[in-house]
């Protein structure tokens, strides 16, 4: 099992400690094992959260061994970083540890000379202030995380979710990322740089939903030649009102909702098969190779050679 060590550091920002936590600790396998153990870990037992106070179970020592360390941010990102934590993080980086920031967690990650020389990411109210401290960073305010290989940052907040999900797609492919995604309720797309590689799954629509039948159909049928008119006929209702209905319960159009399950579909088959490009986009309904690759890239960033190569 991956195991997956959260650093709280003092004055740590609650919801970026809690989102590694809620994110890896509800991720399941295909066949329902859990794919991360989770330690967090702290300095000093006792941790200042600002507005409450909090008692990790681990120590610094709960570092050693984890595949993972994740860096959440703290309300003072200049604080000066302990000589134990900066020594357990380079001693962990020396072994070949991932080690991920969230949000100003970019700065205690800086303060170690782990991302000199690299691309790294924060939130960008402040952006400034590390390009300031660290100038030897390259840093870019616009994307919402920065994958470097065994050092990854996030932007504020939120995208540290998406860092996630993307570690998770990494570790263990699209259909248990897209589990996870679905859990989190991540938003239908999320525009920014490599956060475009992630899978954000639909909304999720309530059993028993007017949509619940039709989406099941549509996922059936990707590879069909349907329009809106197809669509609102199998719905039984007017495109007017089938169009409201999903931006109620989905937040997309039909449409939209069909070409993110075809380029949904498409990832796993380029991550699971072999087969060609031009093949996998007519499996999944599209009608030339150049209008497949077009979508994939809008959708996701990359070419679906450049994804293949990531991520099979």
């Amino acid at each position: 099992m991956h195991t997956v060590a959260v650093l709280a550091l003092d004055r740590v920002i609650p919801f970026d400690l809690a989102t590694p936590i809620e994110v890896f600790s509800r991720t399941r396998l295909p066949d329902g094992r859990p794919g991360y153990q989770i330690r967090v870990c702290a300095e000093q037992p006792e941790v200042d959260a600002g507005s409450f106070g909090l008692r990790a179970p681990w120590g610094l020592d709960g570092l050693q061994g984890a595949d993972t360390i994740i860096v959440p941010g703290t309300d003072v990102p200049t604080a000066p970083l302990a000589p134990a934590v900066r020594a357990a993080l380079l001693a962990a980086a020396e072994q070949g540890t991932r080690i991920a920031s969230v949000c100003s967690g970019t700065f205690p990650l800086a303060a170690t000379g782990l991302l000199n020389g690299l691309r790294a990411t924060t939130h960008w109210m402040a952006a400034d202030l590390l390009a300031a401290t660290y100038p030897d960073i390259e840093v870019d305010p616009d994307v919402l995380y920065v994958d470097n290989g065994r050092i990854l940052t996030s932007a504020g907040a939120a995208a540290g979710l998406d860092l996630c999900l993307h570690m998770i797609r990494k570790d263990y492919g699209s259909a248990v990322a897209a589990d996870a995604a679905r859990l989190s309720v991540m938003p239908l797309e999320r525009e920014g740089g490599q956060a475009q590689f992630i899978v954000h799954d639909h909304v999720p629509t309530p059993r028993g939903s007017v949509l619940e039948p039709l989406l099941s159909w549509l996922q059936e049928n990707l590879a069909s030649d349907l329009t809106l008119a197809d669509i609102a006929a199998r719905a039984g209702t007017s495109t007017r009102t089938l169009i409201r209905h999903f931006r109620e319960q989905t937040g997309s159009t039909p449409l939209q909702w069909l070409h993110r399950a075809r380029i949904r579909q498409a990832q796993h088959l380029l991550e699971t098969t072999q087969h060609s490009v031009e093949r996998i986009g007519t499996q999944v309904g599209f009608g030339s190779p150049t209008a497949f690759r077009d979508r994939f890239k809008r959708t996701t960033g990359v070419s679906p050679h450049a994804y293949r190569r990531a991520f099979s």
